[in-house]
């Protein structure tokens, strides 16, 4: 089944190759792939047509960092913090009692809503951690469910030491390289580390991240979130996909980010460390936002992603963290919307998302509103009008469709 998208009035494609386009630009999709793409005056026939109406395409918003794996919630360590206390990461460890208890269906139904939220709002593709278990029963069963919901699955039982292992945190690091890594690496495509005092310091870490990259696991780092520290420069040298957080860097954090700069985010540079910057984290803890202007200066790709969890961070709204990112870290809107799209592909190390050109994936956001620039230039506004995953209108807020959103 094809599908013309016509009357487009700004199609933001992130394809640095593709010709100039007019005022109003098509696209047209066959299946699960986007098939052409140019003037909607030349526009080939096809099966279905939505009229964009003028409105603004987008590719789908692309959530390369996520704890959707999870148990209950910690409203009142916000509260607290809302009134004065600091953040200190602790709290992960209250969310790992709530999920050890928790079934799987429970864990399944709040993983279920969580993707859903987030698809609503224009993720097409999400990334999911475990790190909420921390145990080898409870690791491998939160990225067999999480498996259920996205390929994009992260084993970190490196997030911090529980409880149970606080005397004796090199035994914990033997657990995981071992039979947590065992039991978890076959729902995995990635393995992380929360590099951070208070979590696990360099040598722990690159025995974790080794071990998994043994197994054939892509790497991810939790650095440089808290103070500085050897998270960016550990996953540089591990050839990580993307360092999060990035919010302390010394001048050689930076250069290491920027050793290999790439001219063209399309298909170049796959050996490049995407810093992925977490605003909402920054927001809910009321702490210094990461300087993407920086990064961004300095030639480093910059992804941008929600860090939906329980306690730090409890947002699925990749348009909020569009909004903190131009207003606090003095990105352009083009540049943080590039960021949520193209940026968290190649945070996942993939070209087949995150950008509108021929035989990229079917995943596309019609705005209610002219321009990209509105996402932030009207923050907390619903402007996702139309939500099309792999080819198919999976949430639309036109009147045709039923109460949920999605068309009859």
């Amino acid at each position: 089944m094809s599908l013309l998208i016509t009357n487009i009035g700004e199609l933001f494609t992130n394809d640095s190759h593709a010709r100039s386009l007019p005022a109003s630009a098509a696209v047209v999709l066959d299946g699960e792939r986007i098939a052409w793409v140019g003037a909607a005056a030349d526009a080939p026939a096809a099966d279905e047509r939505i009229d964009a109406d003028g409105a603004a395409v987008l590719p789908g918003f692309v959530d390369s960092h996520a704890h959707l794996m999870f148990a209950g919630d910690r409203a009142a360590e916000f509260g607290a913090r809302m009134a004065g206390e600091p953040y200190t990461g602790g709290g992960i460890r209250t969310t790992v009692g709530a999920t050890r208890a928790a079934s799987d269906e429970e864990l399944r139904g709040n993983a279920r809503r969580l993707v859903r939220e987030a698809l609503r709002q224009g993720s097409t593709t999400i990334e999911i951690k475990s790190g909420y278990g921390l145990n080898v029963p409870d690791e491998a069963r939160s990225l067999r469910i999480a498996s259920e919901f996205t390929a994009e699955t992260t084993f970190l039982g490196a997030h911090v030491v529980p409880a149970e292992f606080r005397d004796r945190p090199d035994d914990y690091v033997a657990l995981v390289c071992g039979p947590m890594l065992a039991l978890a690496a076959p729902h995995a495509r990635w393995v992380d580390a929360f590099v951070e005092r208070g979590a696990f310091d360099e040598d722990q870490a690159r025995a974790i991240l080794s071990c998994g990259k043994e197994r054939g696991l892509g790497v991810r780092v939790h650095g440089n979130q808290l103070a500085p520290g050897p998270g960016v420069r550990l996953a540089v040298e591990l050839g990580a996909a993307s360092v999060d957080h990035c919010t302390h860097l010394s001048d050689a954090d930076l250069a290491a980010l920027t050793s290999t700069r790439v001219e063209c985010m399309c298909h170049d540079g796959w050996d490049t460390t995407v810093a992925t910057l977490l605003p909402g984290a920054e927001f809910s803890t009321r702490s210094p936002y990461p300087d993407a202007r920086r990064l961004i200066d300095a030639g480093a790709t910059v992804a941008l992603a929600t860090d939906c969890n329980p306690g730090s961070s409890y947002t699925s709204s990749m348009s909020f963290c569009i909004a903190l990112a131009v207003r606090e870290m003095r990105m352009t809107p083009a540049e943080a919307v590039r960021a949520a799209t193209l940026g968290g592909a190649r945070a996942l190390r993939r070209d087949d998302i995150g950008v509108i050109r021929p035989g990229a994936r079917a995943d596309l956001l019609i705005l209610d509103a002219p321009s990209h620039l509105h996402l932030a230039y009207r923050p907390g506004v619903p402007l996702i009008r139309t939500v099309i995953e792999a080819g198919r209108a999976v949430f639309t807020t036109d009147s045709s469709s039923t109460p949920d959103g999605v068309p009859q």
